[in-house]
């Protein structure tokens, strides 16, 4: 496998939770998250199909509940292995995934959509709270 689309060893994913990256498809980026399962390890985009600017790894990690992810905001739950939503507002809803493979322990990128760019988050957020109520000071 070519260096420059090795993610992380397999031993760096944890168990509970997630590691975070950044992908670059042309100009743009996203980020995605490797989830470790009992066999292997998975990626998905990193947000929430109920909305799309809520992150599921803010940077530490996603929220794991007996081996679902969890979304903090509405608390959607997600199947770790398959990311299809089994409650919440975006029930019946998949997370996106990112085609990543495992060779002698390492997890490598080899979604055609996407070239390896970090570890880590992409930078490009909106640090307000997320709120859905506009306020015109009137």
């Amino acid at each position: 496998m070519d260096e420059e689309s090795r993610i992380a060893a397999v031993s760096e994913v944890p168990e509970d939770g997630s590691l975070l990256f950044t992908v670059r498809d042309g100009f743009d980026t996203e980020e995605a998250i490797l989830v470790r399962l009992t066999d292997g390890v998975v990626a998905f985009e990193n947000y929430c199909p109920h909305w799309r600017d809520i992150r599921l790894d803010k940077g530490s990690g996603a929220t794991m509940r007996e081996d679902e992810l969890v979304c903090e905001k509405h608390g959607a739950t997600f199947e770790a292995d398959s990311g299809a939503c089994t409650f919440g507002p975006c029930e019946g809803a998949v997370l996106a995934e990112v085609e990543v493979t495992v060779e002698d322990g390492e997890v490598y990128l080899v979604d055609d959509r996407y070239e390896f760019e970090k570890r880590g988050p992409s930078g490009d957020h909106d640090l307000s709270s997320g709120g859905r109520i506009g306020f015109s000071g009137q």
